[in-house]
């Protein structure tokens, strides 16, 4: 693999962890969002898919997002009556989102970045030292 293609594959990687950190605080900033009139859905936790695919100009594999799509696991129920998305029960429906699950997956994408990060400024230092020594 030349120079050109590691950094190609660290840009790649810090997008794709850049775009799943978005999503994560997407559904951490509206983890008490519930529905607007009664009976009505809450916000539905989004959740983000890679996939692995050919760059035919250097060929190497790089990741991109496959998908963001929603998390379609049921809602939690709360007893709230004085909500305006409560039913006729009292019930008001709760998004599923998770706060430790949306932590740690904050924290893997946050060091997944930092990782390709570091990948990204050493190959660009080696170019950097190459050209010195050129001079």
């Amino acid at each position: 693999m030349d120079i050109n293609s590691t950094l190609s594959v660290s840009a790649a990687g810090m997008q794709a962890q850049s775009d799943r950190l978005r999503v994560v605080a997407e559904n951490l900033a509206n983890q008490d969002t519930t529905g607007s009139t009664p009976g009505a859905d809450p916000y539905r936790r989004k959740t983000i898919t890679f996939e692995n695919v050919i760059d035919h100009e250097t060929g190497v594999s790089k990741v991109r997002v496959k998908k963001v799509g929603k998390d379609m696991s049921d809602f939690e129920q709360r007893y709230d009556p004085a909500n305006p998305a409560a039913d006729k029960r009292g019930y008001v429906k709760t998004p599923n989102v998770n706060t430790m699950v949306e932590v740690v997956d904050s924290h893997e994408a946050q060091r997944s970045y930092e990782a390709n990060l570091n990948t990204f400024q050493t190959t660009r230092s080696m170019i950097t030292r190459t050209i010195d020594l050129l001079k």
